[in-house]
């Protein structure tokens, strides 16, 4: 496989789904609709057949999981164009975006840690004092943030709880005002769910969050980071750009046409 897709390997396996299949290279993975990168195939490297049958696989697989059958592929990849040869279309009703940015930091150097390993911040932003800390357990106040009632579920926690992982909460007063999440796959820190609650934006607290995953990462092994963005998310692209990230490559997601990936298996 090619860099891109080698990441994306590492990157997925930073997001575990619950259920994951191997089709020779490809993985089709279900989360009950956790996310697109839970419940796509990712199709990487050699399926192991023609790109047709890979395909009614990922039908037969959806379907009988009921998710949308979904592709992540490489924008403008092999893969990709053989894909959208089958009529597979760019999936555009996607809820946070069809086309994502990968950002990669690579070597980044980090402030040593007090005793203990944990990476504590004390800052003063106009409004109070704020604190962050990155733990190896998500406190109830860092699920209410980052995933909320609207996507709560078993397979969403699992997702989320899988592999080695940090979880970074920024409190003002007390009160939980940010968090984020950073897990170490291959050397890699992959960064995921920052999250700054509305009334607390503006005042330095995503750049802590990151200083803080990124410290812990470090003493995790991690040596470089990565995370996604939508294409769309200019405010999210600024902010990383001004962090050091830079773009890596870009994916997408491709479904099928209407009418043309009915399952095989009824």
């Amino acid at each position: 496989m090619n860099a891109p897709e080698t990441l994306l390997v590492a990157c997925s396996r930073a997001w575990p789904p619950p259920v994951v299949e191997h089709l020779g290279d490809w993985r089709l993975r279900w989360a009950d609709g956790f996310t697109g990168r839970a419940n796509s195939a990712l199709a990487v490297g050699d399926a192991g057949r023609p790109v047709p049958e890979a395909l009614e696989t990922v039908c037969d697989f959806a379907h009988d999981r009921g998710i949308t059958p979904m592709v992540q592929v490489v924008r403008d990849s092999p893969a990709e164009r053989a894909i959208a040869a089958e009529g597979w279309v760019e999936a555009k009703g996607h809820r946070r975006g069809h086309e994502v940015v990968v950002l990669t930091k690579r070597r980044f150097h980090v402030k040593a840690t007090p005793p203990g390993g944990r990476f504590h911040v004390k800052a003063t932003p106009p409004g109070g004092r704020f604190h962050v800390k990155v733990a190896d357990e998500p406190a109830p106040e860092w699920w209410a943030l980052t995933l909320g009632s609207a996507e709560d579920s078993a397979a969403a926690r699992s997702v989320l709880t899988g592999g080695k992982v940090g979880y970074g909460v920024a409190t003002v007063d007390g009160v939980t005002a940010g968090a984020v999440r950073g897990a170490v796959v291959d050397g890699w820190l992959h960064v995921g769910r920052l999250e700054v609650a509305p009334a607390f934006r503006r005042q330095g607290l995503a750049s802590a969050l990151m200083a803080a995953v990124h410290t812990w990462g470090a003493e995790h092994g991690a040596d470089r980071a990565v995370l996604e963005v939508a294409e769309g998310n200019s405010g999210a692209l600024a902010l990383y750009a001004g962090l050091g990230y830079a773009p890596h490559h870009r994916y997408r997601y491709w479904v099928p046409a209407p009418g043309s990936c009915e399952d095989s298996t009824s």
